[in-house]
């Protein structure tokens, strides 16, 4: 499903609340360090991989947004409260959202096909200026031994659709703790693969974003089953138009005229 959300750049009720909303749960999320065995540990995105540019977009950009079901919004009161949508008014442009519940690069959602699929049918003429792919931990339900030919061949296909954008990437974000080992190696394959194509990428399980201190605040456990709550998506907002703004600002190294990733930290999994 692909849906657009043009915000006024003044809507400053919306961006006062998200965030007061976002300092109080920093402020409470203490960084707890559940942390895995070596060998699912995430590796840094950066090893042997390309250092990613620094992000250019302009003064009012349009962003596709696509992913799973916590980009279509699952959880939030109403769908379009979810965190794709709320990244309109950070940026200050416009986000065009395709989110379909349950898919993954290797898995069919309820709503449409996997990933690749997906990707294969957008409309060129979206001419985004930067694309963010989400997700997906829904692919821990299958065999992740086909996980990486997956995915390059979607961000092949996507890349040949929208030769222009920018592409982040955007890691599986934690839906329970401690963190599963399958959602784990997502993380680290998906870092490794953007890597290896000097892209940035987020990852919310190295950053641990979703900690025990702010789980219940920020995951909807019951009727949302087990997706962000309103809360949880207005900090999802802040979070990744916060790590968009450090990938505009951060300093150009030296020694190639590029920017290096940033280490990642080892997850919390087992």
């Amino acid at each position: 499903m692909t849906v657009r959300a043009l915000t006024r750049r003044h809507r400053t009720t919306l961006l006062v609340v998200a965030a007061l909303a976002v300092g109080l749960m920093v402020a409470l999320g203490i960084s707890r360090p559940w942390l895995p065995p070596a060998e699912t540990a995430p590796i840094a995105a950066a090893e042997n991989g390309i250092p990613p540019a620094p992000l250019v977009l302009p003064e009012n950009p349009t962003v596709l947004v696509f992913g799973d079901s916590w980009t279509y919004g699952s959880a939030a009161t109403p769908p379009t409260g979810g965190y794709a949508y709320l990244l309109a008014g950070l940026l200050g442009g416009e986000t065009i959202v395709d989110g379909v519940r349950a898919s993954g690069y290797l898995k069919p959602g309820l709503d449409g096909p996997d990933f690749g699929t997906r990707i294969g049918a957008l409309d060129p003429a979206l001419d985004p200026d930067l694309v963010i792919i989400q997700g997906s931990i829904n692919d821990r339900h299958v065999d992740l031994a086909a996980l990486p030919a997956a995915v390059n061949a979607a961000w092949d296909a996507l890349t040949a659709t929208y030769p222009d954008a920018a592409i982040v990437v955007l890691g599986p974000a934690p839906h329970q703790l401690p963190v599963g080992a399958k959602t784990a190696t997502i993380d680290r394959d998906l870092a490794r693969l953007a890597a290896a194509r000097g892209w940035w990428y987020i990852s919310p399980v190295q950053e641990q974003w979703i900690t025990a201190a702010n789980y219940l605040q920020l995951i909807d456990v019951d009727a949302g089953r087990r997706h962000p709550s309103n809360a949880g998506h207005r900090y999802l907002a802040e979070k990744v138009a916060a790590a968009l703004e450090g990938f505009r600002s951060a300093p150009v190294t030296e020694a190639d005229g590029s920017l290096p990733q940033k280490p990642a930290n080892p997850s919390s999994d087992r």
